[in-house]
């Protein structure tokens, strides 16, 4: 009986219920962690430089027949197999043997092998080794390759196949430095200086379109637009020259390996990212070559469809449409809890709009990007072409999606959660507050901007924050008002007027989708989806510790008033 009154007691008292919380709340804390790690494990590895290794493959191609094979690649995974799958694969194996193992590798050569990943039997591996000499490249196309160098080549002439394998690869890698020096000048003309003349070229186009709608091309106006545009045709001439005799020296040199089965091959300098002999690579080496890489990653532009390259253009446009957001959504929301909270008689029909309010929250984010296509993008963007871009017509100005649509949609988004967030702010500040400032002779405008919006600015903050954590996630939407594949080009830069709201963008979300389901290449892709995962969880993180903080200190700021 009394144990009986003890367990009533225990059960009344809440106990079950506080070790019931603490016990979920510990398992989302590990999940969490857990995530992160594995996110962490399989996309940051993709930038080490592995060993690569060579051994011979001799697989059963019937019953009693093997074919040998060269090898050379990096292991990238291992799993175990029935005999039973691998029989009714096609690959013929004794059936006695209950589980066989098997490893993908990355082969690498794909203009070669038509595919750089494999499945291999490690029971039928033999002759494994790892050569000092053995080089991987990182090219601009078709992945790595991985091979043993042979000799290099001057404009289709030998200048080195013979001497020691160290003299070879110096030589290597000053003519490869030389060739990236001279990429550099490459991108350099036309990535700016060629993209600020035809971006000039443009604008003279459309200048002389807009004076012949208007009825205003006089032969003066025209005359000073024809000479504009020679002194710009004259810049692009020389450019160009200037270009021929940058690309004569830069595809000069090329290389000759041999590869898998004593084939051989001749790769371009011109076509390398980088070059290494992970094998002979000292732990210090290593570490320096993956902070290269992780570096390129982060700041680079993406290449083969995604799949190699950088994701900066991505992590550019998310962090820019989420700060964009925040500057639509702060007073659109503030505005409407002031007025539901400090203006609108409580009434029926205030209730219904609150109600409507958080039933908004509750609404998919594809109808939103549905919405903003529609309202956005053909109504209000079509009009603003219509009257103050008419010279671009039929092209589209503001009437495609781009990254205003874009931002202008997701605050529509989290607006929601801005004004339930404000309202609450409002409702705890005490009245006594309010008729002080009254009493003392402020309006009631001066009273809510001097007095209360300070005071209840903490708990905006709070509602900025849950909307940048869920608009920075958003991917569905985006789909549909301005994000796309590949835009290595900016939405900020050099050109009037430096930024550029019309533009389509990356996103680091559809990225991920992008990589990770339309993808070519999906063993390729699979690390940099992992990768690009992690780098949003922490964009979001940044971006809400950022906001966090200043929230902290606006706390600090009115705490002696308990808000």
């Amino acid at each position: 009986m009394k144990a009986k009154k003890k367990f009533n007691k225990w059960l009344h008292d809440g106990t079950p219920f506080i070790w019931l919380n603490a016990g979920a709340v510990s398992i989302s804390i590990v999940m969490v962690i857990g995530l992160l790690f594995v996110l962490a494990v399989r996309g940051m590895s993709h930038f080490w430089p592995h060993d690569v290794a060579q051994a011979i493959y001799n697989p059963p191609v019937a019953f009693g027949e093997r074919q040998a094979t060269q090898l050379i690649g990096e292991y990238v995974e291992a799993e175990d197999v029935t005999a039973i799958q691998l029989t009714s694969s096609g690959i013929p194996v004794d059936e006695s043997q209950e589980f066989y193992r098997r490893q993908l590798m990355k082969f690498g050569n794909r203009d070669l092998n038509g595919a750089d990943f494999g499945w291999v039997l490690t029971d039928y591996l033999s002759d494994i080794s790892y050569p000092e000499n053995l080089v991987a490249l990182e090219r601009r196309e078709w992945g790595n390759f991985y091979g043993f160098l042979t000799g290099l080549k001057e404009d289709g002439t030998d200048v080195q196949t013979a001497g020691s394998s160290d003299a070879l690869w110096k030589n290597f890698n000053e003519r490869l430095d030389r060739a990236l020096a001279i990429y550099e000048e490459i991108y350099d003309i036309e990535k700016h200086e060629i993209g600020e003349i035809n971006y000039d070229v443009e604008r003279l186009r459309l200048r002389e379109r807009r004076l012949q709608l208007d009825g205003e091309d006089t032969a003066e106006r025209l005359a000073e637009i024809a000479s504009t545009r020679a002194e710009l045709d004259q810049r692009y001439s020389a450019l160009q020259e200037e270009l021929v005799a940058l690309y004569r020296d830069f595809n000069r040199d090329s290389a000759v390996f041999s590869v898998a089965n004593d084939q051989q091959s001749e790769v371009s300098l011109s076509e390398v990212v980088r070059a290494y002999q992970p094998n002979s690579m000292s732990l210090v080496s290593k570490l320096i070559a993956y902070s290269q890489k992780l570096a390129e990653f982060l700041t680079a532009e993406p290449r083969e469809a995604n799949t190699e390259g950088g994701i900066f253009p991505a992590i550019f446009g998310t962090v820019t449409m989420v700060m964009l957001m925040s500057v639509f959504v702060t007073p659109l929301g503030v505005v409407a809890a002031v007025y539901l909270r400090e203006y609108a008689q409580q009434g029926i029909i205030t209730q219904t709009i609150r109600v409507a309010v958080n039933n908004l929250a509750g609404v998919p984010s594809i109808v939103y990007g549905v919405f903003g296509l529609g309202f956005f993008i053909y109504i209000i963007g079509g009009e603003i072409d219509q009257r103050f871009y008419p010279e671009a017509l039929p092209a589209p100005t503001f009437g495609t999606p781009g990254l205003l649509w874009a931002s202008l949609t997701l605050a529509l988004l989290t607006v929601p959660v801005v004004i339930v967030a404000t309202e609450e702010g409002l409702a705890r500040i005490p009245r006594s507050v309010r008729e002080g400032s009254l009493a003392l002779g402020a309006t009631k405008f001066e009273t809510i901007w001097r007095v209360v919006l300070p005071m209840a600015s903490p708990a905006m903050m709070t509602g900025l924050i849950l909307a940048i954590a869920r608009a920075a996630g958003e991917v569905a939407p985006l789909m549909l008002v301005g994000v796309v594949k590949l835009a290595p080009s900016l939405p900020v830069n050099g050109n009037y007027p430096y930024f550029h709201l019309e533009q389509k963008f990356m996103h680091l979300g559809f990225h991920i989708y992008d990589v990770g389901f339309q993808s070519p290449n999906v063993e390729a892709a699979r690390p940099l989806v992992f990768a690009t995962a992690l780098l949003l969880v922490v964009v979001i993180a940044l971006l809400n510790f950022s906001a966090v903080m200043l929230r902290n200190r606006l706390r600090e700021k009115f705490k002696a008033l308990d808000v």
